[in-house]
């Protein structure tokens, strides 16, 4: 609900809809890559692509819109930004009160041994660990869901030990990308999908098979 994630935020961070108003968080799972982005860049190859994978999940979310036709479907992607520069939305937060990734943040530490240093924290899924990416919400304003109840996200890091580690290694260590595999995974990227997103935005157009002009 609307009301779990307004509820954890400043004003200033409020979805405006009312506190039981349906919102679903959408994730992408490894699979992804094969599954998804590489069809839709076949499909598309004579197009202007600016960024294929933002484009390729506003391509799957209009899909599902068009599945409730007699349904308003708002959808906030991750990327998005208002004129203040603030994001449209705090895709971490939505992730943790949805219940489907927790988000470790500083004040799950006790013992802060950072002093001083700005620390973010960072979501991790029960199965995939670090290896997904939250791509957007999708909102219903039209239903209203008063009776839903909140399940919380799963606490895989569960000791301080291990959730300092987390921390440490997303904030100083993040291009090793090793904080993804805190907890044993049930599925990570593969090596292709590991390449592209480790490759600067601008080349990552040349490992899709796409030409300059399709740039």
């Amino acid at each position: 609900k609307v009301g779990w994630y307004n509820a954890v935020l400043q004003p200033a961070f409020h979805l405006p809809y009312p506190d039981d108003t349906l919102a679903f968080v959408v994730l992408s799972t490894p699979a992804m890559f094969d599954k998804a982005l590489k069809p839709f860049v076949n499909k598309e190859r004579l197009k202007i692509i600016r960024d294929p994978v933002d484009q390729c999940v506003s391509h799957y979310l209009s899909r599902v819109k068009e599945k409730f036709p007699d349904q308003t479907v708002d959808v906030i992607f991750d990327y998005e930004i208002l004129p203040s520069r603030k994001p449209k939305f705090l895709a971490q937060t939505a992730a943790h009160v949805a219940g489907a990734a927790y988000y470790y943040q500083r004040k799950d530490v006790k013992l802060d041994p950072w002093g001083g240093k700005k620390i973010y924290g960072v979501c991790i899924h029960p199965k995939y660990g670090g290896w997904f990416a939250i791509r957007g919400l999708l909102l219903f304003p039209d239903i209203q869901v008063p009776f839903l109840e909140q399940s919380a996200p799963v606490d895989c890091v569960s000791t301080e030990e291990k959730r300092t580690e987390l921390l440490e290694q997303f904030n100083f260590h993040w291009q090793d990308g090793c904080y993804r595999d805190i907890i044993e995974v049930k599925e990570r990227y593969s090596e292709e999908q590991k390449a592209y997103f480790a490759t600067p935005p601008a080349e990552r157009f040349r490992l899709l098979g796409l030409t300059q002009e399709a740039q």
